[in-house]
């Protein structure tokens, strides 16, 4: 399962390094991967569907060979966004479905929010990626998911980067997080990552993702209560089709990020998978795929 990738310029400058596959004239599917991986995060995907969509994925900005632009401002969410929809247009596509898992689920969320109104993106599929409305609520009022989002802080923390420097991206990972599933990946897709994670401009590029983000971490020693005077930001409504794929073990998201999304998605899908960790894609691609083919088969 491996695929060409071709070097694409957006009309911002920037380089994405991106598969694409599958007939031209097929419905497309934009697919988004999350840290710290690549395209390869859905492998499995790709293989299902390649022959009978347009299958499109790219390393994003800060990842494996793609463009790195210098400066944590770089890597703000709508300029991530705003990398997608100049990738559909470089490659002369009108219409597309997007895909995301973690953080490319993230930013699957604002490429829907902003492509409903154009009508250029008709779907969504979101595994593993919380809505930035509930994220936040639940990082003010969930002692479970505060604690699991700590290692946030450490990625935002600049004296980390002395382990970045010294071990790669590995270094960091090693001291910051706990929901790792390196028994569960094939190992030579695992020997991959350990090579893409020595890249040390990568590695940096990769974290100011989290650094660029408006989501506020508290410590867990902040009371446990919304703050006075917040509020979501005013995010519109998801109206298109939205499928939501949430595996239940997984300890960097747990299930109660998908309790309120019915508030927020007008038309939502939600399948959830037992016994799963967060790296849904490849830890459960069988269920994946079928979730997938029965929303694509039941939304056109």
């Amino acid at each position: 399962m491996d695929w060409p990738q071709t070097r694409v310029t957006l009309a911002n400058g920037i380089e994405l390094d991106t598969v694409d596959t599958g007939p031209r004239d097929a419905p497309v599917l934009i697919f988004l991967h999350g840290f710290p991986e690549s395209h390869r995060t859905w492998r499995h995907q790709i293989a299902h569907f390649e022959d009978r969509y347009r299958c499109i994925a790219a390393d994003q900005r800060g990842y494996r060979g793609s463009s790195k632009p210098e400066g944590v401002d770089s890597y703000t969410p709508d300029k991530i966004v705003g990398d997608v929809f100049l990738l559909a247009d470089a490659l002369g596509v009108d219409t597309f479905t997007i895909v995301g898992h973690d953080w490319g689920g993230a930013i699957a969320w604002g490429v829907a929010m902003a492509g409903q109104m154009t009508g250029k993106v008709t779907r969504a599929v979101v595994a593993n990626a919380p809505h930035h409305a509930v994220f936040q609520k639940l990082l003010y009022t969930s002692p479970v998911q505060r604690e699991a989002s700590q290692y946030m802080r450490g990625f935002r923390d600049p004296a980390k980067e002395a382990l970045v420097q010294e071990k790669g991206l590995f270094g960091i990972l090693e001291d910051q997080i706990r929901w790792d599933a390196p028994d569960k990946m094939e190992p030579a897709e695992r020997m991959r990552l350990l090579e893409d994670w020595q890249d040390r401009d990568a590695a940096i590029a990769m974290l100011n993702w989290y650094r660029a983000s408006p989501i506020d971490i508290p410590p867990l020693d902040a009371p446990y209560e919304v703050p006075e005077g917040w509020a979501p930001a005013p995010f519109p409504p998801i109206t298109i089709p939205t499928l939501v794929i949430w595996a239940q073990d997984d300890l960097a998201l747990p299930p109660e990020n998908t309790d309120e999304l019915d508030r927020h998605v007008s038309d939502l899908t939600l399948v959830k998978v037992p016994d799963c960790g967060h790296f849904v894609p490849w830890e459960a691609p069988d269920a994946v795929n079928s979730a997938m083919e029965e929303f694509f088969a039941r939304t056109g």
